[in-house]
């Protein structure tokens, strides 16, 4: 795949460009940056967020270009499938050496 041929070092939106087109190229549905909303105590927030894809409906996928993940990472994503309601996702790094990482977090 595309991290072969560069390897780390890009921008987390060039990995994203790149993951996209190999979705399509393999007709895996895919939404990109989709909005949500937030509701707190039964109002809706201002405040949105965009999970970078979601895969099939249902699969959220965080991706990230950094050496290394933390909790926080997977805390965003664990939060994203809280506020969606739904139960899979996927934090894809693209930053470690010498070839991305994917972490599946199920809630």
């Amino acid at each position: 795949m595309f991290i072969k041929k560069w390897g780390a070092g890009f921008l987390e939106a060039v990995y994203q460009e790149c993951l996209e087109k190999e979705l399509l190229g393999r007709q895996i549905p895919f939404v990109s940056q989709q909005e949500f909303k937030l509701t707190y105590k039964g109002e809706i927030l201002q405040q949105t967020f965009r999970p970078d894809l979601i895969c099939y409906g249902e699969i959220i996928v965080e991706l990230k270009a950094l050496s290394q993940t933390c909790g926080e990472h997977e805390s965003q994503v664990l939060n994203y499938l809280k506020a969606t309601d739904k139960k899979l996702g996927l934090l894809v790094n693209f930053g470690a050496h010498p070839k991305a990482t994917v972490q599946r977090l199920v809630l």
